[in-house]
Order: structure tokens, then sequence, then C-alpha cells
């Protein structure tokens, strides 16, 4: 019997890889958050992409725009076009923290073993949530705070993209059969899933592709 794995699934490139990673060696349970973000379009990708492989997929509402501090989730922010040093103003505050909570509970429920997450330290680091030394920290807590836990069952933290290239990455999804086509990672898609081709996102997607060698099949607006 193969072990159990909660995948956080977003709908975007990083997410859905660690999910067409995950399916191969863990039966699995999507979770996905509707919190407050600018575009929801990726839930819809994320729900395409759970359907396809047959899973117990969640989605979660929360609203941290009630919180806001970024522009994901404050409409009176914008989304940078060009990359920025430092942490960027799309992040979300403590966004990995609260989402692996919830993972973590649905781990303990459904006597899962694993939780995947697909956070990069490599391309994206502005991130704090995203270091490694976050994810131990991370680990460390679930199995203090958790009846798994202390009952002598771990529950530990896979990141199978923390130190992949975005190019890497999408080699990795491929390997895997992920229709990247399906997938959706721009700040701000249209209501039909059109990426804008200029936010950081955008920008470090179809970079990834151009480096992989493969053609890119996100759908932009232009």
């Amino acid at each position: 019997m193969r072990q159990r794995a909660v995948v956080l699934l977003s709908g975007g490139l990083d997410s859905s890889t660690c999910l067409a990673w995950a399916a191969s060696q863990y039966d699995c349970y999507a979770i996905s958050f509707m919190y407050g973000q600018r575009s929801t379009s990726e839930l819809e990708a994320a729900k395409t992409i759970a359907e396809k492989y047959a899973l117990d997929h969640r989605i979660i509402n929360i609203d941290l725009g009630n919180i806001g501090g970024s522009a994901l989730t404050d409409h009176n922010l914008d989304v940078p076009d060009q990359l920025q040093d430092g942490i960027p103003i799309t992040y979300v505050p403590a966004r990995n923290t609260i989402f692996l909570s919830y993972a973590l509970a649905l781990a303990e429920v459904k006597d899962a073993q694993a939780i995947v997450i697909g956070v990069n330290a490599v391309d994206y680091s502005g991130y704090p949530d995203c270091r490694p030394e976050y994810i131990d920290a991370f680990t460390k807590m679930a199995n203090l705070a958790t009846k798994a836990g202390v009952e002598g069952h771990p529950i530990k933290i896979e990141t199978p993209l923390l130190h992949l290239s975005k190019a890497n990455i999408i080699r990795l999804g491929v390997e895997h059969g992920l229709d990247y086509a399906q997938t959706v990672s721009c700040y701000q898609a249209d209501a039909d899933g059109r990426a804008c081709g200029k936010c950081d996102s955008c920008r470090l997607r179809h970079q990834g592709f151009i480096e992989a060698e493969i053609a890119d099949p996100t759908r932009y607006v232009n």
C-alpha cells in the first residue's frame, strides 16, 4: 500500500508539477485556497488538474484580503511589471504558514505521511516562506503540535522543486506527463485564464520554457 500525501495545489506551474511528481509515488489529496487573491482563474486550473488525476480536492475559503499588505490581495497595490529586489510586493504575509497549517490538519485527518509544497529558492528566492530553513522550522513545529507527531508518526514536508531552476521544474513536469497548457501562473490572469505576459510570474514562467527548450503553451491576452 502506497503512502498518502496532501499536495498544495494552486493551479500554477510549480504546484501542478509537484502534483504530477507526487502522484507517481503517493496516493494524493489536493488542497487549494480561495484567499482573496486578485485572480481566481488559477483555481479553475486547479480543479481541471485535480479532475485529471481523479483526486479528492478541497478548496478552502479564507480571506487574506482583509489583512492586505500584498499586491495579490490588495487592489490598491499594483502588480509590478518587472522583477524587484528584496521581498517583492507580491509576497502575501504568512501565506505559506497558513496554507501549510490547513494541509497539516488534512494530513492528520487522512493519515497522510507527507505534505507536498512547490516552494522554490532558486528562481524566486525573495519570499521568506520559500527558504529551506523555513521548511525545516515548520516541519519541526508540525511534529511537535500534532497527534501524529507525538505518537511517533512524523509528517514530512516534501519540497521537490526547492533547488530546481524554472527550466528544470518544467522538464520534471514534462517527464511526469503534465500538460502545462492547463496551468495558470499569472498574478492577474483574466476570467478566461489568459496571462498578462508582464508580471513577475509570467516573465519567470516564459523564460523557463525558453531555457528548457520547450514551446510555451501559455495563453496570453496579447
